[in-house]
């Protein structure tokens, strides 16, 4: 028998996604226990900029006038996903985010808005280019949250660069916020900071408890009714992501340094089967001074070129796919890193790109870097960059002949709604014939890693039988995603996370579906 250390109800791993999970067994009378591997809570959460959820219908929406319906969002979400993952875990995950909205909104801890962001596969069927999918939480003023905002994860601007966290919460941090204020008004809550779980207590079949590594040594947790994994993936870890196949380095990550897949292998360890372990939710990433290339999106002009100096996909097309498109290119050896941004001077030596998750320095550290380059002429600007001149040129002027004709025939930039986001509505073809010429250099980033362990709808984890571990239970990165192989449309992280972190608990409490 295992000495336990401590008791309560729900065990959650992991503060992002998963506080949703903690916040609904503690409303629900339950104890609980949130434990973090890193100083500070919110996880991948904390760092999005929007920190939204893709929940169709859902009554914020309602109340600005959405006009959708569940079916269409279905039809939509299954023909980008298609039979990657299973029918019913779809269903309930397009089905019932509206639910936790309701539930959320009813205490006043909660505010969300609409954020209309469009559908990353706008030529799919039932496809919402209008973006009524989309919710976020209202921003929070810091002070709101007293103590706990010094435990709060900063933006990646502080946690990288130093920047002095803002007075007001948004996006993610807001999110995090919201439910940490909350949680503090509950009694048997207990919230846990430097404690990494890394396994699980597993008493003939059933999953009671954990084992948590913390600065002083090990405690021992028990939970009378269940252990929920949602401590993100294992995106900074260098050797899993090879293990598994996973594109890229830890180090060009978004995720924070406290996902290291613990919980994946304390999962896979109590019998556990996965699923996806080869995906990520990818992005090119502008690579910085440090090193890094970090998740960068909106680009206002612009063309990427490979080391043949010529274009290889629709720059303005969601993230995820644009990374999609890289990966393609690279295992196939047609494309190598870094990759290279070609500009114009319009708007001077720093890149046509309007969000960067991680704010540029000052330019001469990029050109110091040998990361931006300048050039009278595009000839001396592939020499620069070691791609073939002619080549290069020849590149250019069969983009700008598409611009003057209004179409990329090449690539379709500007076909869909995503695609003219960030230019209110308009074209984002823009010629590049300003001399002088800039280069700037990518490579590959992503959100984190989203293969994980499988579940049911009710969050259970399956073994290899698919048959659920008794009191073990998934969500965020830690679970295998219900987006498979794709990103449908922005607020898909978070939105799973939270509702497959909300439905762990209704199943604990005997209400899942």
């Amino acid at each position: 028998m295992v000495n336990f250390d401590d008791e309560v109800d729900v065990l959650v791993a992991g503060s992002g996604g998963g506080l949703a999970g903690a916040y609904t067994a503690a409303r629900e009378g339950l104890s609980v226990a949130v434990v973090e591997a890193t100083d500070k809570f919110g996880g991948t959460t904390a760092y999005s900029g929007g920190g939204g959820a893709w929940y169709p219908c859902n009554p914020v929406l309602e109340r600005a006038g959405a006009n959708d319906t569940l079916e269409d969002a279905l039809t939509y979400f299954r023909a980008v996903v298609g039979d990657r993952t299973p029918a019913d875990l779809q269903e309930t995950y397009v089905h019932r985010g509206r639910e936790l909205i309701e539930y959320l909104e009813s205490d006043d801890h909660f505010e969300f808005q609409a954020y209309p962001w469009p559908d990353y596969f706008g030529s799919a069927p039932k496809a919402r280019n209008d973006g009524m999918r989309h919710v976020v939480p209202a921003p929070l003023p810091a002070a709101e949250l007293g103590e706990l905002h010094d435990q709060l994860r900063g933006t990646l601007d502080t946690d990288r660069l130093g920047a002095e966290p803002t007075d007001t919460l948004i996006g993610g941090r807001a999110l995090i916020g919201r439910f940490l204020k909350a949680l503090s008004t509950y009694p048997e809550v207990r919230l846990h900071r430097n404690a990494a779980l890394v396994e699980l207590v597993v008493e003939e079949g059933t999953v009671v408890g954990a084992v948590i590594e913390k600065p002083t040594g090990t405690v021992t947790i028990r939970a009378r009714r269940g252990v929920l994994l949602a401590a993100g993936g294992f995106e900074g870890n260098d050797e899993l992501r090879r293990h598994y196949g996973v594109p890229g380095q830890a180090r060009d990550t978004m995720g924070p340094p406290g996902n290291q897949g613990r919980a994946h292998q304390a999962g896979i360890a109590a019998g556990g089967d996965v699923d996806l372990m080869d995906q990520a939710w990818w992005s090119p990433g502008l690579t910085h001074p440090d090193g890094r290339s970090a998740f960068a999106l909106c680009f206002t002009g612009g063309i990427f070129v490979g080391p043949d100096g010529k274009r290889f996909v629709n720059e303005s097309a969601p993230y995820d796919r644009l990374g999609r498109a890289a990966i393609e290119r690279l295992r196939d050896g047609s494309l190598t890193l870094p990759f290279w941004m070609i500009y114009d001077d319009r708007d001077g030596v720093v890149p046509p790109i309007q969000a960067t998750n991680v704010s540029m320095v000052e330019p001469e550290k990029y050109e110091a870097a040998g990361l931006w380059h300048t050039a009278d002429t595009l000839d001396e600007l592939a020499a620069a960059i070691g791609v073939p001149a002619a080549d290069l040129t020849a590149t250019v002027a069969r983009f700008n002949a598409m611009v003057a004709a209004g179409a990329d025939t090449d690539f379709g930039r500007g076909e869909e709604a995503y695609d003219r986001a960030f230019t209110p509505g308009q074209s984002p073809l823009v010629p590049i014939d300003r001399a002088p010429f800039h280069a700037a250099a990518f490579g590959l980033s992503d959100l984190g890693t989203k293969g994980g362990l499988r579940t049911d709808r009710n969050a259970r984890v399956l073994d290899h039988a698919g048959s659920p571990i008794a009191g073990l239970y998934a969500a965020g990165n830690t679970m295998a995603a219900v987006s498979g192989t794709v990103y449908p449309g922005g607020g898909n992280p978070i939105g799973a996370s939270m509702l497959f972190s909300h439905l762990a608990v209704l199943d604990i409490l005997g209400r899942g579906k």
